[in-house]
């Protein structure tokens, strides 16, 4: 997993480049990726507007309702057995393991 970077960091870097700086140098500058940094400048273009894509804060969104709805689908199943338990239908044979 790669290393994470501040978000100032991160900001500083993309600032350079918008100012019209090689990917490439700043890159070596800053001893990151060339494809970590395309990847930054990307992101933020789409922040920004400029380009479309998932926004930052949709992503956080949608991270967030995913998790959500994995949440709700084990409680669902949950209910569900234990309904199946209480009023004493059992699973058939095949389908029950331990």
């Amino acid at each position: 997993m790669p290393k994470p970077y501040p978000p100032e960091f991160r900001a500083r870097a993309i600032a350079l480049v918008r100012a019209g700086n090689p990917v490439s140098m700043v890159a070596a500058k800053l001893g990151i990726s060339e494809a970590g940094l395309h990847n930054w400048v990307k992101q933020d273009r789409i922040d920004r507007a400029e380009t479309t894509g998932t926004s930052t804060r949709e992503n956080a969104e949608l991270r967030r309702a995913r998790k959500r709805i994995g949440e709700l689908e084990l409680e669902v199943e949950i209910l569900r057995r234990s309904s199946e338990f209480l009023t004493g239908e059992r699973p058939h044979p095949k389908e029950f393991t331990r």
